[in-house]
């Protein structure tokens, strides 16, 4: 009988210190976090994301993030919205600044300005440029991270051969068709190189933005709840960009992809392009000619949306998956990884402590096309942003390309997205 108590007793012990072990590894075990990341531009883009993970865990061994890349910015909110209605929802997620007001309404994210209320925290915030900030019911709901504007790219060497000045991109819309003419080459019965090229599919509310901006126009109320598609100035934006190909020739008719523009720019197929300036390092890497980089040409005056992603943070995170989170965010988005980023992919570093880096400082020196962006941002509007963004964006989107397919005339395609639009916003007004 003693033995068996004996017995009993060690077995006991060894329970105990196992159980003991056991909650310390658990304890050692870092915190995980998974987090969607939109591949949507050109340019090694998931090596960079890599390559800042692992350093940071390096930095914090304790946080442990798993990067899941899907697809481009509509893709991924749609996906993260999905995981997050069915209860698995990442708890980090680069997703576009104009889906705060969806992701808001579906109730799937956290104000990170609530959980940084310190004087550091509120220094942090307040350490962006104001053009990246969008606060909603007075919060910031997301953290500017890979953000842009829109900017004209122009091949000095085509400029060169066309007896134009390398140095001097078109200043306004007349100069974009007068300049545009003299670009265009032409060979064998078919053009070899165009003047410009301005997507507009599938994406082409953004470039479309761009071009109203430069005649004074929004494109929402900047609350989430209308949009103002069918102004003069708007219905006046869409026509010019449609007068670039069927009335200038200076244009490929029909719509222009998004995806393929870079590198008809790179392949010289055309002279002039307007795309994101988080193409640059794409553009820089692989352009076989010397290249500038321009603000928008205007109409009436300098414009231009932002645009890109932003950090959010879900909400079905425990608050240790918050802290680790907002550690992150923190490290991430301080000025030497901000420079790091910026050098690495041609989006615009977020913060003017970002621009005051050595290796910053370095790299416009080297690269002088990326201040471009920057200087812009003087004249930036926040990129449309309403409730049901998806749907909106896509009205807007078909607009754009009726109208530059020829299907609708500027004003029959912008009347009748602001019409649809209207009905999908009216309960939010």
């Amino acid at each position: 009988m003693a033995l068996v108590i004996r017995l009993s007793r060690r077995l006991t012990a060894a329970a105990v210190v196992l159980a003991t072990l056991s909650t310390q590894a658990l304890a050692n075990d870092p915190v995980r976090l998974q987090m969607y990341y939109p591949i949507a531009v050109g340019g090694k883009v998931s090596h960079t994301v890599e390559e800042l993970v692992g350093d940071f865990e390096k930095v914090y061994p304790d946080i442990s993030i798993q990067p899941v890349y899907t697809g481009d910015y509509a893709t991924t909110v749609t996906k993260a919205l999905t995981a997050f209605r069915g209860g698995n929802a990442p708890q980090i997620a680069v997703i576009g600044d104009i889906e705060v007001y969806s992701l808001i309404d579906a109730g799937a994210i956290m104000p990170v300005s609530d959980l940084v209320n310190d004087e550091a925290g509120k220094t942090w915030l307040n350490g962006f440029y104001p053009a990246f900030i969008r606060k909603i019911d007075n919060k910031i709901w997301s953290i500017p991270f890979q953000r842009s504007t829109v900017v004209l790219y122009w091949n000095k060497q085509a400029f060169q051969a066309a007896g134009l000045d390398a140095d001097t991109p078109p200043a306004n819309w007349q100069q974009v068709v007068d300049f545009g003419q003299k670009l265009v080459v032409r060979g064998g019965g078919e053009v070899k190189q165009w003047g410009i090229e301005i997507p507009s599919t599938p994406n082409g509310y953004w470039n479309f933005q761009g071009i109203a901006a430069t005649n004074g126009s929004r494109l929402d109320n900047g609350q989430g709840t209308a949009v103002n598609f069918n102004t003069p100035a708007n219905v006046e934006a869409l026509a010019w960009l449609t007068d670039l190909a069927q009335k200038y020739a200076v244009s490929p008719k029909g719509a222009i992809a998004w995806g393929t523009t870079p590198q008809d720019f790179i392949d010289g197929k055309t002279a002039m392009m307007v795309t994101t300036t988080g193409n640059l390092a794409t553009v820089r890497d692989n352009a076989k000619f010397p290249f500038g980089i321009a603000m928008l040409p205007e109409k009436t005056q300098r414009g231009s949306p932002t645009g890109g992603g932003n950090l959010y943070l879900f909400k079905n995170t425990t608050p240790e998956q918050q802290q680790a989170a907002i550690t992150f965010m923190r490290w991430v988005s301080a000025p030497e990884q901000a420079a790091r980023w910026s050098i690495a992919t041609g989006y615009v570093a977020t913060s003017p402590a970002a621009w005051e880096t050595p290796v910053m400082k370095a790299y416009a020196v080297k690269v002088p096309q990326a201040l471009v962006a920057r200087e812009q941002l003087n004249y930036s509007q926040p990129e449309l942003s309403t409730y049901n963004s998806v749907q909106i964006q896509d009205l807007l989107n078909r607009a754009v390309e009726s109208a530059v397919t020829g299907g609708k005339t500027p004003l029959e395609g912008l009347a009748a997205a602001q019409q649809q639009a209207d009905r999908l916003l009216k309960r939010y007004q």
